[in-house]
């Protein structure tokens, strides 16, 4: 079994708390409060600017075959994920600039950021974000909300572009090769900061 192989198994259980929790569970529905989804885009749109920083952090560490990957992740995020963002504000009268990093984003990208001084297991640390949004935007889109700004939300993470730059990582991980205890406990805390997160403040 590979180490992404590995991380898979310890994380699905692990989906199915984030899959529960009130915030996912709302917007799953349709009908999460306007003022909590405006506190997690505020968090999550600082947390996606240090992502970026983590992404370069690690493109400059990367074997040659995995660089350009790590410039498309960081372009992508920078590009589409924080122009989601942007353009999702306005509806929920978000302030984006103004906003200040609660303990839960402040906590988890101080560990990515750590994590990524060592490339293998910065890839580990950083890879529950998008393993588990990618999951999650595929198993909301099953039933997805009618509500459309939410409905946007989970059409973004179930894309199939979202899940083969996933794809990616998973492989660029097992490349890597970190040694496995390690990228588990990396991985586990990820995932532990990743519920955290949706705890809006």
């Amino acid at each position: 079994m590979s180490i992404s192989d590995k991380l898979h198994a310890v994380g699905r259980p692990l989906l199915q708390d984030q899959l529960a929790h009130p915030t996912v569970a709302g917007i799953g529905r349709g009908d999460l409060p306007e003022q909590a989804f405006r506190s997690w885009l505020e968090q999550d749109y600082l947390f996606l600017l240090d992502y970026v920083r983590v992404f370069a952090r690690l493109a400059w560490q990367a074997p040659d075959g995995h660089l350009g990957d790590l410039v498309d992740l960081a372009h992508t995020t920078y590009h589409d994920e924080l122009s989601l963002h942007r353009s999702m504000s306005a509806g929920f009268g978000a302030d984006l600039e103004g906003a200040v990093k609660g303990p839960a984003c402040a906590a988890y990208t101080r560990f990515l950021l750590e994590s990524a001084a060592s490339y293998g297991e910065g890839l580990a640390a950083l890879y529950p974000c998008m393993w588990g949004y990618s999951s999650l935007g595929r198993i909301l889109a099953e039933n997805p909300p009618a509500e459309p700004r939410y409905r946007a939300w989970v059409d973004t993470y179930a894309d199939p572009g979202f899940a083969a730059l996933t794809e990616r990582v998973a492989r660029m991980i097992d490349e890597a090769d970190p040694a496995p205890a390690r990228a588990e406990a990396l991985f586990r805390e990820g995932m532990a900061h990743e519920l955290a997160f949706w705890d809006v403040p």
